[in-house]
């Protein structure tokens, strides 16, 4: 009873304190470290049925300096689905003292549509009030209508690292019998419900946070911030009615959605026979129908279709020769259907920066469509969009993640392949010398194999001779260097890799004092990575790729020098980090080894100083130099 009548105090004392916003006073420290405070956030979501949903934001923010200018942009973002109803805005200056109204006129409409998208439903309203003299305030209120219940915005109220909160709330309003899913993070408390009319209410709300500093290597920002997920039970979206209790019935109505939109036209069929049916194996029929894609379509992001989840059916793709994830995916499974080879569509959260969907979650959650092609041992996964991958390679584009495979039997969470560190590696061999005043001439042949290889592979397949050479000058981490020469073989293998060539000169490469030489025997992988703060971090430390890098290194030096000082031999781990080098000098020649070795890790910052120490030490030892003295005529 005591927590429902706080909690009503709290928005009680919202809705009074809206009017004195922006002009109440900031609470002591809560604008330390921040360019913008949230004075006062409400979202309001109102579940009108199955089919229609009502999202009311009002909210004031005060802009701080230049680094919250953009926050005081209102982006709102709309399509065929999601209606604007209302825009409303004020601008208040640092005396809260209103300066003006936002006008109609004021509201930019433009296309949300990028370069390489054919046709979008996407538009965006902006709108600005450009004002420059800190600080400053906004408010902003708006409502949107959304046709279905298949998108339902997370709320997370403190949206940025350098965001304070002073006040915020979520209510969500639905029928009294809907049950209405949800997951919550940094939030201790079950939300509080209670009867409005004859609905009901689900209600949260913060208060006075600080802002958020992102560390280095955390984790995902819903891990680190109050966010609350929502989904519905039961949804229709442009009359398609699906539930999303559990990933089964998600795929069930992503399956029933694209149904019999896999129907090829004669000539395709004619020509995946022609393609295959001399081959002997499922295996050689999937890189032949694969390859046939890839030569013949091309992809174009087009977001048209309902809320962008029904695919165009294959005879578009055919006749067109192009289509969005989506489209080139079921064009694929057609292919292999035609040819006798189950196949199925799978919905995955494709990016090598984002986050793993939360899988206890069943929820809209995804952002890309491959293909996975089961097989007797392991299935065969195809990423439909590109023109160059080979059959089997996911990368860090896809791999090491959740993906929902698609049946008529509905949805079924699985793993896409898994890249492993002996997979993702580095291996470097540098033969070099340096001349007397220091120089460096250099011969370095590095391979790099899964993940490892997927930023050069796309740099060698994206960029023009000008840009790539461009992009050779700035890839080592050197003072100033010149490359003389390159060349790179590429290995189409499922597991792709590349052998890179190249001639370095580099003009004062070690140091030349009086009679001493002073030489770092690690030309390219120098750690320049350390926990900052680590005494003071809030947040768990993440490694999600693994990965081994290794360097064997031999460099000639002038004739006449002997050594002086030499770095001992490195050993280090730290749960599953592992570091190792050692060093030998043969007559004129210096033979160096470098081994890195990283699995998957969580470390709390309670166990961070272990791995501060950690990385202190590599960063110490990939410092070191050896010392050579000029011997005496």
């Amino acid at each position: 009873m005591l927590r429902s009548f706080l909690v009503i105090l709290f928005f009680s004392c919202c809705a009074m304190a809206v009017a004195q916003f922006p002009s109440a006073p900031i609470p002591a420290g809560l604008a330390d470290n921040a360019s913008a405070i949230v004075r006062y956030s409400e979202r309001e979501i109102i579940l009108r049925d199955k089919g229609n949903v009502l999202i009311r934001n009002h909210y004031v923010y005060t802009i701080l300096n230049s680094g919250g200018n953009d926050y005081a942009k209102l982006i709102l973002p709309y399509d065929k689905l999601k209606k604007v109803l209302s825009i409303e805005g004020t601008l208040f200056d640092a005396e809260g003292k209103k300066l003006r109204s936002l006008r109609k006129s004021e509201i930019k409409d433009y296309s949300n549509t990028s370069e390489d998208n054919l046709a979008d439903d996407d538009r965006v309203k902006l709108h600005n009030f450009d004002h420059s003299v800190y600080p400053y305030s906004v408010e902003y209120e708006t409502a949107i209508e959304m046709d279905g219940l298949f998108y339902l915005p997370a709320w997370t109220p403190v949206f940025n690292e350098n965001i304070a909160v002073q006040a915020a709330s979520l209510q969500v309003i639905t029928e009294p019998g809907y049950e209405l899913r949800f997951k919550a993070y940094n939030y201790a408390q079950a939300p509080i419900i209670t009867s409005v009319k004859k609905d009901k209410k689900y209600s949260w709300a913060v208060a006075n946070i600080a802002p958020v500093k992102d560390e280095a290597y955390s984790p995902a920002w819903h891990e680190m911030v109050p966010t609350v997920f929502i989904a519905p039970s039961s949804f229709e979206m442009q009359k398609y009615a699906g539930s999303m209790n559990n990933w089964n019935e998600f795929g069930t109505f992503i399956y029933t959605l694209n149904a019999n939109r896999n129907v090829l036209p004669e000539q395709v069929k004619q020509k995946v026979h022609a393609l295959t049916n001399g081959l002997a194996t499922d295996k050689q029929k999937i890189t032949v129908l694969y390859k046939y894609l890839q030569q013949n379509t091309r992809y174009i992001s087009i977001q048209l279709g309902i809320g962008g989840w029904q695919t165009l059916d294959a005879g578009f793709v055919a006749s067109k020769g192009y289509g969005d994830c989506k489209a080139l995916s079921n064009y694929m499974n057609a292919l292999l259907t035609e040819a006798g080879i189950p196949s199925h569509i799978a919905l995955v959260k494709a990016g090598s920066d984002e986050a793993s969907i939360i899988p206890d979650f069943s929820s809209n959650q995804f952002n890309h469509v491959i293909v996975c092609v089961p097989q007797p041992k392991d299935s065969i996964w195809l990423e439909c969009t590109s023109q160059t991958s080979q059959p089997g390679y996911m990368g860090s584009f896809t791999g090491n993640r959740h993906a929902l495979l698609i049946s008529e039997k509905g949805g079924t969470l699985v793993r896409t392949p898994y890249y492993g560190a002996p997979d993702n590696v580095q291996k470097r061999i540098i033969k070099a010398a340096i001349d007397e005043k220091g120089g460096l001439n250099a011969t370095v042949t590095s391979n790099y194999s899964g993940m490892q290889q997927d930023r050069l592979d796309g740099a060698i397949k994206q960029l023009s001779t000008t840009q790539f050479a461009d992009y050779m000058k700035r890839k080592f981490d050197l003072p100033s260097y010149e490359v003389v020469d390159f060349s790179h073989s590429v290995n189409t293998a499922a597991l792709p890799s590349i052998e890179e060539k190249v001639t370095l000169k580099v003009a004062h490469y070690a140091s030349v004092t009086g009679k001493r030489l002073f030489v770092n025997p690690n030309l390219l992988s120098v750690s320049s990575f350390k926990i900052k703060d680590a005494a003071n971090r809030k947040f768990d430390f993440e490694f999600k790729i693994p990965f081994i890098d290794t360097d064997s290194v031999e460099i000639e030096i002038p004739a006449g020098y002997k050594a002086e000082a030499v770095p001992t031999a490195v050993d280090i781990r730290s749960g599953t980090s592992i570091y190792k080098s050692s060093l030998k000098i043969a007559g004129q020649k210096i033979i160096f080894t470098r081994y890195y070795s990283q699995q998957p890790q969580r470390s709390s910052p309670a166990n961070i100083k272990e791995l501060a120490d950690f990385f202190e030490k590599v960063y110490k030892a990939d410092h070191s130099k050896i010392v050579f003295v000029k011997e005496s005529a």
